[in-house]
């Protein structure tokens, strides 16, 4: 007698992985279950992330966190000064750099506790800086306003640097 292909198949799956089960052993068990301690019988596997149900605080959103505070954005921009555009692929990493510093301070001087009217100039300056560059972050475009972006920063290190109680 042929045994059809589909049933040889499950077997050749089936036999390893009966095999398998019948020869592994729980903690403190023997193959076939038995148990060499009442105590290991009687205890229950320890649950795994996957078998516990949702509680209230699994369904908590954590919150993201807020944007740098004013002295730590100032820092990472005043960073920047240094750098220069001799190379395209450095200048392309100076200028999306530049760019990124001025968007987080930009939101640190909006979030900061003392508002963002304490900081009226550099932040109206990074606000003229995007209506110039609009939404385009391209390096084409920002060595096209190269110009801005570099003394977008520079009046903003100046201003800060007459706020020394702002940036320390």
């Amino acid at each position: 007698m042929r045994i059809p292909r589909p049933v040889r198949v499950a077997s050749l799956v089936a036999l390893p992985a009966a095999l398998l089960i019948s020869c592994s052993s729980v903690d403190g068990a023997e193959p076939g279950g038995v148990t060499d301690s009442p105590t290991a019988a009687a205890a229950p596997a320890s649950p795994t992330a996957a078998d516990e149900a949702p509680t209230a605080d699994a369904a908590t959103v954590m919150p993201t966190p807020g944007p740098e505070k004013v002295p730590d954005a100032f820092a990472g921009l005043q960073a920047t000064l240094d750098d220069s555009c001799t190379t395209e692929g450095n200048c392309a990493y100076v200028l999306g750099r530049v760019y990124d510093e001025l968007e987080g301070l930009d939101a640190a001087m909006k979030a900061d506790p003392k508002g963002p009217g304490h900081f009226p100039e550099p932040i109206a300056w990074i606000g003229e800086l995007h209506k110039t560059i609009g939404a385009d972050r391209s390096y084409p475009n920002l060595k096209k306003h190269e110009a801005e972006l570099l003394g977008t920063r520079d009046r903003i290190n100046v201003w800060m640097q007459d706020h020394p109680d702002d940036y320390r």
